[in-house]
């Protein structure tokens, strides 16, 4: 369930309290909630999954991406929250994951990395970047 798109990034989709343990047991640090509460009758609640990343010993941090897109607050927020487990292994999480890893994907090119790169790393983790191919290359040039 729990994919890595590097050594130190896990994706997911939702995830339960149990998970939390199993992301520990991986040597995770920070979970990132990328779901917007309430998108679902069947999501585990954000503050049932901190609760326990909390009883675990672990950091939570919401980052909710709804269906119409990313902005930079977004983009922000994850290179903060991961700049603030430096040492630490970090699982993002979502519906299915994908958001998570578009996001996470979106960052990378920000702070310049290669889309072509970003591109194999998602797709490796079962991701396709394709709907976001074009800001990659945007933000990979500096473009805001």
């Amino acid at each position: 369930m729990l994919k890595p798109l590097t050594p130190s990034i896990f994706v997911a989709p939702q995830i339960t309290t149990d998970t939390v343990a199993e992301a520990k047991a991986l040597g995770v640090s920070l979970i990132i909630n990328n779901r917007p509460e309430g998108e679902s009758a069947d999501q585990t609640p954000g503050e049932d999954i901190e609760a326990a990343a909390t009883a675990a010993g672990l950091r939570y941090v919401a980052i909710p991406v709804s269906h119409s897109g990313f902005a930079h607050w977004q983009l922000d927020a994850i290179d903060e929250a991961l700049a603030s487990n430096p040492d630490g292994k970090t699982l993002c999480y979502c519906r299915s994951g994908t958001r998570s890893t578009l996001l996470w994907s979106l960052a990378r090119a920000r702070a310049g990395g290669a889309p072509d790169d970003i591109a194999e790393t998602a797709a490796a983790a079962g991701y396709d970047v394709a709907p976001i191919r074009e800001m990659l290359h945007a933000l990979a040039a500096g473009e805001r």
